[in-house]
């Protein structure tokens, strides 16, 4: 009896430690966490719970766990002479011909189904995007949408057995996390580099439209646009995009746009070929005391509104300009970044409440928002 207790408590432990090491660096294999979206694009999720830390000072478990799904992306692109037509020009320097023109990114697997989420700055006007797998596979993508108010876009590449990374919950991020960034940066291959969540929800950097990034201090370069930053479990929290640099390289301060944006994104782009926003149709400026003063209003917080578009759907509401917006759907905002990012989550059609401050007084205004009209030009600020 002794001896059958003994074999029985040593085959759990073996299939426990197995099925530890498979959950950590394959958890698609069990076919936990998968779900599909709302576009019905297969996702990898990470648990609600959070999964066990990491050995102190090492994170090669997350590394090994999220690294595959990172993928290189170059682009390259005709370049024409603007005067290679003009018949002078030819007859003085010769036909020159189109010159291809190089970028480098980098790029992560999301799905199964070969979709990989990366910077629309680094596929914008490319004429051929390759994508080159950590194994070394490589294989042409074709470009599913863009969305240039987020800087992202989707690509789409067709291979079997691809990696897929896990989807984090980047809303249960705190400052002072410590979180992984994987690209590749200079085209010197896959690296990752360590660091912390230094701020969240940066805003008015003029990066994006939208706005609402993960400063971190991670070291990203040119080449890790597009790249992933992971917790501690290697799950997916945010596309690295942009770094502040004077000299071009690293200097300590990265930003990345949070999962839960490019999800969304994800979605509407793979669903609806775009992503839809809410829009109300006003010209909203920063408070300040010489605007406060210009239309005769108390309030010392909020967005002003210095023009309503005629007909449109916050003038169909009562807004005028001079009114302050406190608050939209009971969330006080307090700049232009903020607005924008509140009425572009509202869901056009349905009504939902503003409160403004109009003169000494606050009155509440239930808007029906429009589609935001879609940008004209892919222009990168």
């Amino acid at each position: 009896m002794k001896r059958m207790w003994l074999l029985f408590s040593q085959t759990v432990t073996v299939l426990v430690a197995v099925y530890f090491v498979v959950a950590t660096l394959q958890p698609g294999w069990l076919g936990k966490g998968t779900t599909r979206s709302g576009a019905g694009i297969s996702l990898l999720e990470a648990p609600a719970t959070p999964a066990a830390q990491p050995v102190a000072g090492s994170f090669s478990v997350a590394a090994r766990k999220a690294a595959p799904a990172v993928v290189s992306i170059n682009t390259s692109k005709a370049v024409r002479h603007p005067r290679s037509n003009d018949p002078w020009f030819q007859f003085f320097f010769g036909d020159q011909g189109s010159q291809a023109q190089a970028g480098l990114g980098s790029g992560v697997i999301v799905s199964p189904d070969g979709y990989i989420l990366t910077n629309n700055h680094v596929v914008e006007g490319a004429d051929e995007i390759e994508v080159t797998l950590n194994d070394s596979r490589r294989a042409r993508a074709k470009v599913i949408g863009t969305d240039p108010d987020t800087d992202l876009a989707i690509l789409r590449i067709e291979l079997d057995k691809l990696p897929v990374i896990v989807l984090g919950n980047s809303d249960a991020l705190a400052v002072g996390d410590q979180v992984l960034a994987i690209g590749n940066p200079f085209g010197v291959g896959q690296t990752v580099t360590s660091g912390i969540v230094s701020a969240l929800g940066r805003t008015q950097l003029g990066i994006n439209t939208f706005e609402n990034f993960i400063q971190t201090d991670a070291a990203i370069n040119p080449g890790n646009s597009g790249g992933a930053l992971v917790d501690v479990n290697g799950n997916l929290m945010g596309i690295n995009t942009a770094i502040y640099s004077r000299s071009g390289g690293s200097m300590g301060i990265g930003f990345a746009i949070p999962v839960s944006t490019a999800r969304m994104v994800l979605d509407g782009i793979v669903k609806d070929g775009q992503v839809t926003r809410g829009w109300i149709g006003v010209e909203p400026n920063e408070l300040s005391p010489e605007l406060a003063e210009t239309f005769g209003v108390k309030a010392t917080e909020g967005v002003i509104i210095t023009g309503v578009l005629q007909d449109g759907p916050a003038a169909q509401a009562g807004m005028r300009p001079g009114d302050v917006i406190v608050r939209v759907e009971g969330k006080n905002v307090a700049n232009v970044s903020e607005l924008l990012t509140a009425v572009a989550a509202l869901k056009p059609g349905e009504a939902s409440p503003f409160v403004v401050q109009r003169g000494d007084k606050m009155v509440e205004l239930n808007i029906s928002p429009g589609v935001r009209p879609r940008p004209q030009r892919n222009v990168r600020r």
